[in-house]
């Protein structure tokens, strides 16, 4: 052990070597996306794999008691700001409660369920520097980190026609395939990102108004995009920065309450309404609720299992169709339009 006294020269150099506030650049803002099952493992992840200096705010909106008592605790371990509130928040409501809180260049919006890698911030952070960009988004892959399956390779949408009649619609590059199996991945502009995980520009997102909260349960990436190219800024894709989105199922019983709200036919409805009124969408466009319905009926999949074992074929098909009919209209009685 060396117990000789630090020399005056060594404590200077020690200091500049420590992170200041003025060095901040970034504050990440963690929030519910449709379950809290997985939010003590993805938190862990991002102090695991993330480099300092960055500052933390973790938005909670009605999670479990034990959820909310845990992230007390890792509040005062790990000094971030924690924002709880009791009732289930929308994602755009839990990330603007957590932008008032933001007061570095950049922001980094990211789901409670996200599994992140090894200089997976300082790359975004770093495109941003390098090409201007307003918004900067990563590899998206989906399911297991280790299956490395892509749900999105920055996205394309079309939006065409005239106001009222206008068309719209998007693609999610390489979904659904191993990373493995497709061309080599660059940095590069596209149209829109996710809120998996979306870097910004702070100044840029207060400057449209913060994020519009009458998008309840979908299109609110697509909207802050959008938003983004009319005010004259652009979207990157970084490849080099890599996460997972861990798709359910499964959804843990304490999170179903979410999950359905979330995911509800009330939420789903409203955001596509808003989406078609803001951009002059024609209101065919709210066919795509069949997809967002979709996620949510993903709870029914061990009774349909079972179903399709023991039923023959006619009769599991009637089945299938009278018990997703059921859910929806015992979900619309649950959760009512805003």
């Amino acid at each position: 052990m060396n117990d000789r006294p630090s020399t005056a020269t060594e404590r200077d150099d020690a200091m500049e070597q420590q992170p200041t506030p003025a060095s901040r650049e970034v504050t990440i803002v963690v929030t519910p996306r449709e379950r809290f099952g997985l939010a003590e493992e993805s938190l862990d992840s991002i102090y695991r794999h993330t480099t300092p200096p960055f500052d933390l705010v973790y938005v909670n909106g009605g999670g479990p008691r034990s959820l909310r008592r845990r992230l007390v605790e890792l509040a005062a371990e790990r000094g971030f700001e924690l924002v709880q509130r009791p009732e289930h928040l929308s994602p755009n409501q839990a990330r603007n409660l957590g932008l008032e809180l933001v007061d570095t260049p950049y922001v980094v919006f990211v789901d409670n369920d996200l599994i992140v890698t090894d200089g997976w911030l300082d790359r975004l952070i770093d495109c941003a520097e390098e090409t201007g960009a307003a918004v900067v988004g990563p590899l998206y892959f989906e399911g297991e980190p280790a299956d490395r399956t892509i749900h999105m390779a920055g996205g394309d949408y079309a939006l065409e026609g005239e106001p009222g009649r206008r068309t719209f619609s998007t693609v999610h590059r390489f979904q659904g395939e191993p990373l493995g199996s497709v061309p080599a991945l660059s940095r590069e502009p596209v149209d829109f990102v996710e809120f998996h995980c979306l870097l910004a520009r702070t100044e840029i997102v207060r400057e449209l108004g913060g994020l519009d909260e009458a998008f309840l349960s979908s299109r609110e990436h697509l909207d802050l995009c959008l938003a983004v190219a009319e005010s004259g800024g652009t979207v990157y894709f970084e490849p080099s920065s890599q996460v997972t989105y861990r798709t359910p199922p499964p959804v843990d019983l304490v999170d179903i309450p979410f999950y359905v709200r979330r995911w509800s036919e009330a939420w789903n409805e409203a955001s596509l309404a808003h989406f078609c009124d803001k951009y002059g969408i024609d209101p065919s466009y709210g066919d795509r609720i069949v997809g967002m319905r979709a996620r949510r009926q993903i709870l029914l999949q061990p009774l349909l299992r079972t179903t399709d074992r023991i039923l023959p074929n006619p009769v599991d098909r009637f089945v299938t169709r009278v018990v997703a009919r059921s859910e929806r209209e015992l979900n619309r009685a649950l959760v009512r339009r805003p």
